[in-house]
């Protein structure tokens, strides 16, 4: 039985161009997910596939795409698809009204930089938009948000459900996207648009990994100041925990009593939050500064049970 290579390589030109313009997206799409890595890699190194299979994507970009969350998107993103020592190949694209249209004339609102398998697999619901910026695997240059809609506009192949939401987050795949990229690129991401959603998505989320026998006689009020914000201005959030439960209270008002509060660069709260960071290892650095009862804040993190990357 021919390989997957061997048999898009024996096609002509035409015979492509009218695979990718006439086949069920659904077939295409498990064409790709049922390809492994090298296979893609090997079929995209084809030019007349690769130049086929990237026009169709985009040309058809409705028929992958959940129409309800397309229709939401309006700008114009120029995708930089980068092959291993090949120069990026350039396609911008204009989203108005659930339309997509190639136009290689626009001014971008967004550029996305993306390995071009990574896009691929993007496209066939195969991989989450916000994992890959959070990993420093899709660059992102102008409207973070709008790339990240692109990126989660996606539908789960045969279904009408979006195939990533970047609000519902994996804490693991977090955590081990943090664990991977490097502090320049976390302190680039939580300067941006997508820190909102980060910080929102840590802070729902904390009192699933609170040790709730560890925590069972504890009382405490423990606040976050996190910096790092492009305006100069403080996100705060203060967790409460008490007999075992914890809660959560964003924007807390000011001179509200509490045991301690924490104040971190964003990045190193997201380095905190998944593990990555050692908090007496950050008090001792000055990443982390504390005000009030030392003891208190240690204590939360002494009942803290956070995500552990893959290895």
């Amino acid at each position: 039985m021919p390989s997957v290579i061997d048999r898009f390589t024996a096609m002509s030109d035409a015979e492509m161009n009218a695979y990718f313009c006439a086949t069920d997206v659904l077939a295409i799409t498990a064409m790709i997910r049922d390809a492994s890595d090298e296979e893609l890699r090997g079929l995209i190194d084809l030019d007349h596939f690769r130049g086929e299979a990237v026009d169709a994507i985009l040309d058809r970009f409705e028929e992958f795409a959940d129409t309800e969350r397309l229709t939401e998107i309006d700008g114009v993103v120029r995708f930089e698809l980068t092959r291993a020592r090949k120069g990026p190949e350039c396609h911008t694209a204009r989203f108005a009204h659930g339309i997509v249209t190639l136009d290689a004339d626009a001014v971008p609102d967004v550029t996305i930089t993306a390995d071009i398998v990574d896009f691929v697999r993007l496209v066939t619901g195969q991989s989450n938009a916000a994992l890959l910026y959070l990993g420093d695997r899709l660059g992102i240059s102008g409207q973070e948000l709008l790339a990240l809609a692109v990126g989660t506009v996606f539908t789960v192949p045969g279904s009408d459900h979006a195939a990533v939401d970047p609000t519902l987050l994996d804490p693991i795949d977090v955590a081990t996207a943090v664990a991977t990229t490097s502090a320049r690129h976390l302190k680039g991401v939580m300067e941006g648009g997508f820190r909102p959603i980060v910080l929102q998505e840590v802070f729902r989320r904390f009192p699933d990994f609170i040790d709730t026998g560890k925590a069972g006689t504890m009382q405490l009020a423990v606040g976050f100041r996190i910096g790092g914000r492009r305006d100069g201005e403080v996100d705060r959030y203060c967790v409460h925990i008490e007999e075992g439960a914890c809660s959560i209270e964003a924007d807390p008002p000011e001179g509200q009593v509490r045991d301690a509060t924490i104040t971190m660069d964003g990045a190193d709260f997201l380095r905190l939050a998944t593990g990555q960071l050692n908090p007496v290892r950050g008090v001792l650095t000055g990443a982390l500064k504390v005000r009030g009862d030392r003891s208190k804040a240690l204590a939360l993190n002494a009942v803290m049970m956070p995500p552990q990357p893959r290895r």
